[in-house]
């Protein structure tokens, strides 16, 4: 049996660039596959491995005091879900870019626990704001969620001040794939003056993880950085499909990447198309001379 983890924590490191080479190292050996950032302000991961993997890499970060209380959402996975391991050092845990500090430890909004957040999505005058971008949006997304028209997390900032800043007498609530990007989102509501901001706890994986609500009121599925590319959320409510191929506009799920390798353009494509289209997203790219599936033909 194999689990993925994904896992996040605001906390401060120093020397991070020093901690990711070491951290890299000891994943190495362990033999785990993911990708994880380091940053002076925390840590942001998800990776795969055993059982037996997985449970001595929790135990060992929690012996350190900086993620003695380290929360890890897991999944049971058939094999590896990633190709290599990956450690980075980074800026920010998630791209921002903003002048002022924003420590989510200091300001952020309120949390709800999967209940909380099912019950708080059906009272009248919120606003669901999907914390993501525009194409996970389009995999899968609460009923009646505010979809993005970023296609980067640091986008957000300039969008919410031309946009979104009409909103800020609402209820907002702001959800992601785990957590970590509503704990930056909602904080940097709050400093333009919204006054009533809420985050999913744990994100859309701990949400569909909760026996409890069972993932009501999600449609589609929850677009993940792995090579599972999507996870299954809902299991209360018959599934919808919320994307639509390209090419034919038949309502899928099927994400692939386009075969142009020199485009590589992820997008909505059924089996069909995928066929006609040689896994194209668009005539030109279906004709390029660096098609890999027709480089050989």
């Amino acid at each position: 049996m194999f689990r993925v983890l994904l896992y996040y924590k605001y906390t401060k490191i120093e020397n991070p660039e020093f901690f990711a080479e070491e951290h890299l190292g000891y994943c190495r050996d362990l033999g785990l596959r993911g990708r994880i950032l380091i940053s002076p302000e925390g840590i942001n991961g998800t990776c795969s491995g055993s059982f037996s993997q997985t449970e001595k890499y929790m135990a060992h970060m929690r012996l350190d005091p900086r993620f003695k209380d380290l929360w890890f959402k897991t999944d049971e996975v058939k094999g590896h879900v990633f190709k290599k391991m990956h450690v980075r050092f980074k800026q920010e845990l998630v791209t921002f870019r903003l002048t002022e500090d924003l420590d989510p430890n200091v300001i952020t909004g309120e949390h709800l626990e999967p209940a909380q957040w099912l019950e708080k999505m059906q009272e009248e005058d919120v606003i669901i704001l999907d914390g993501r971008t525009d194409y996970e949006f389009d995999l899968g997304h609460f009923k009646n969620a505010m979809r993005p028209p970023l296609k980067s997390f640091r986008e957000f900032p300039e969008w919410v001040e031309s946009d979104f800043i009409k909103f800020k007498d609402k209820k907002i609530l702001t959800y992601c794939t785990g957590g970590v990007r509503c704990e930056k989102l909602s904080g940097y509501l709050l400093s333009k003056g919204f006054k009533n901001v809420y985050q999913l706890n744990g994100g859309i994986v701990n949400y569909s993880q909760d026996p409890g609500v069972k993932g009501s009121l999600f449609e589609g599925k929850c677009y993940v950085f792995d090579e599972r590319i999507s996870i299954p959320v809902n299991f209360a409510d018959e599934y919808t499909v919320t994307g639509k191929c390209l090419h034919c506009g038949t309502p899928t799920d099927r994400y692939v990447n386009c075969a142009n390798l020199d485009c590589h353009k992820q997008h909505f494509e059924c089996e069909t198309c995928e066929e006609k289209w040689a896994r194209s997203c668009s005539e030109d790219c279906m004709n390029a001379p660096r098609h890999e599936l027709l480089q050989n033909v």
